[in-house]
């Protein structure tokens, strides 16, 4: 991995700012969100019960940490503060889906509106029109895809892991194809060893369904960071 310029800079940027922005938001946000209908005979911890001092720290430390690679990576580019805000909003989806198996569309569809907004500002920042156009058709590749892993198998695709795919790829997408791919699909590969590993262990039963929700974003994280150059590699 190659640090992209100003790489100090953003990452102590981006450390500084997603950091206490998730420790605030992540715990005002599960207090507010309204629960899933639920079907019959299913159970979760009801949102507002994880508001609490565990989910400021963990939401502020995922975000922290999240938001000092993507600087790092991406250094003083139009493109950061859109991913600084989805290291905000991965970290406290992320932390609700290892906790409860549920991604709240409260968090995810307003994250496409900000995110959204920052890539046609990174566009018009960066004059690079063709990588908003790529995002755009991204996006709608990777809700496709995972709506018919859902629409095939739902027992192991949950529809939250619908919404966030769409989410992830518009992001991803934006920054290249490499990313796109390897940041997306590398996520679900990542969230299917660790569930067979976890059944063959019997930690876990085929009926029990693993949170995919963090692996997802920790594959768009490994997209930011190693996309570039396996694409790269391949091609080269």
């Amino acid at each position: 991995m190659v640090p992209a310029d100003n790489a100090l800079l953003a990452a102590g940027a981006g450390v500084v700012l997603c950091g206490p922005a998730a420790f605030v938001l992540g715990p005002w946000l599960m207090r507010r969100i309204p629960e899933p209908l639920l079907e019959e005979g299913d159970t979760k911890v009801p949102y507002a019960d994880l508001a609490g001092p565990r989910a400021a720290y963990w939401c502020g430390a995922l975000a922290a940490v999240s938001g000092g690679l993507l600087g790092w990576m991406l250094g003083i580019s139009a493109v950061l503060p859109a991913w600084l805000l989805m290291a905000i909003s991965g970290a406290v989806l992320g932390y609700i889906d290892a906790r409860t198996r549920y991604l709240p569309s409260a968090i995810i569809w307003p994250s496409y509106a900000v995110v959204g907004v920052a890539l046609i500002g990174a566009s018009a920042g960066s004059e690079d029109w063709g990588a908003l156009r790529r995002a755009v058709i991204a996006g709608v590749i990777g809700f496709v895809v995972f709506y018919v892993l859902w629409f095939v198998f739902p027992s192991g695709v949950g529809f939250g892991d619908v919404r966030l795919s769409g989410l992830l790829g518009l992001a991803l997408g934006w920054l290249g194809w490499g990313e796109f791919i390897s940041g997306l699909y590398g996520g679900f590969f990542l969230g299917a060893l660790v569930g067979i590993a976890l059944i063959l262990a019997r930690v876990m039963t085929r009926k029990q369904m693993v949170p995919f929700g963090p692996f997802m974003l920790i594959g768009a994280l490994g997209g930011v960071l190693l996309g570039g150059p396996l694409e790269q590699l391949y091609v080269g």
